[in-house]
């Protein structure tokens, strides 16, 4: 389990609602709009998200079992604003990397120290 899950709750109460407005803009942040899977709500959660490729890799700070993740996947997708443009994101793929090998090198340190070893990988679509 990974160090940070207990401070789950202050995230979303204090710093999601602070990180929000700006978080879309800057490199290493965006923010996911995605749909409650069983609310039909639309949600807006800040992430710290990285490019790999055609790819966009986010690591699970807090495991993969919490609901923006199941949402996500549930949905086959998401948007994501990032850089101050939104991109259509499918394909949702968790999986398990102790070694952290997508991350920038620099925040490789902080995940290993936080023993996060899951992520989520999503594509982006293929512009028609």
């Amino acid at each position: 389990m990974p160090a940070m899950r207990f401070m789950r709750p202050f995230t979303t109460r204090v710093v999601n609602p602070i990180t929000r407005p700006f978080a879309g803009r800057l490199p290493g942040f965006g923010i996911l709009s995605y749909v409650g899977r069983r609310s039909g709500r639309r949600y807006r959660t800040p992430i710290n998200v990285f490019r790999h490729g055609q790819d966009y890799v986010v690591a699970l700070t807090y495991g993969s079992d919490v609901d923006w993740v199941k949402n996500v996947v549930a949905a086959g997708g998401c948007e994501l604003e990032t850089m101050g443009r939104s991109v259509h994101l499918t394909d949702p793929r968790l999986f398990v990397d102790p070694r952290q090998r997508l991350m920038p090198r620099p925040v490789r340190l902080f995940l290993r120290l936080m023993r996060v070893t899951e992520f989520l990988s999503l594509r982006t679509e293929p512009t028609r």
